[in-house]
């Protein structure tokens, strides 16, 4: 009773105080065990609860990562040339023993003793675009083809070499790339 009284007297006014309950549970044998009752001891979540909001976050982070993988999916890297002719620059631009890659229009333009010439860097099989080693071979990072020097595939699915496409000089003074006119890799515009 003291204690009640205690209590009540430093409790905040309006807040009622709750008696907790001790209780004897009966175990299966000979145990006995004390379980302290009150609404401080009340669980605050159950275990089914913790699982289904577990189980939730999982389907909806599912769904979340599906769809930003969608996403991402690659976009085509080629698009069709509005016109299959082009000015790339003066011949003056491309100097003897000078690969320049042309991002723009997908080219890699060389020059050599023989001339200048142009290959495509679109890969045959896909249309990825082909990246250019130090050693001068091509590569596909899509699918791992590999093309030498010269365009010719040393490994991979494509079913053919890279596009050499023809150049000629224009009326201003300018090269000229036609990237619809195939040519042999060996082919060069005489400068």
């Amino acid at each position: 009773m003291r204690l009640a009284a205690f209590a009540a007297r430093i409790a905040p006014t309006g807040v009622r105080l709750e008696r907790f309950q001790w209780k004897r549970i009966h175990l299966k044998g000979n145990g006995m065990q004390n379980e302290l009752r009150g609404p401080r001891f009340e669980k605050l979540i159950e275990r089914r609860d913790v699982l289904g909001l577990g189980a939730a976050w999982a389907f909806f982070g599912t769904i979340i990562a599906a769809t930003i993988g969608a996403l991402k999916l690659p976009i085509p890297t080629v698009f069709p040339e509005t016109d299959s002719r082009f000015p790339i620059g003066k011949p003056e631009d491309f100097a003897m023993g000078l690969a320049v890659h042309l991002s723009s229009r997908r080219l890699w333009v060389f020059s050599d003793q023989d001339g200048i010439a142009a290959v495509s860097t679109v890969c045959p099989h896909l249309g990825c675009l082909v990246l250019r080693k130090d050693s001068g071979e091509f590569l596909c990072p899509c699918h791992g083809s590999k093309f030498n020097a010269t365009g010719k595939v040393l490994s991979g699915p494509p079913p053919r070499g890279l596009f050499w496409v023809e150049i000629s000089l224009g009326p201003d003074g300018r090269l000229i790339v036609d990237s619809e006119v195939e040519v042999s890799h060996d082919v060069r515009f005489k400068v």
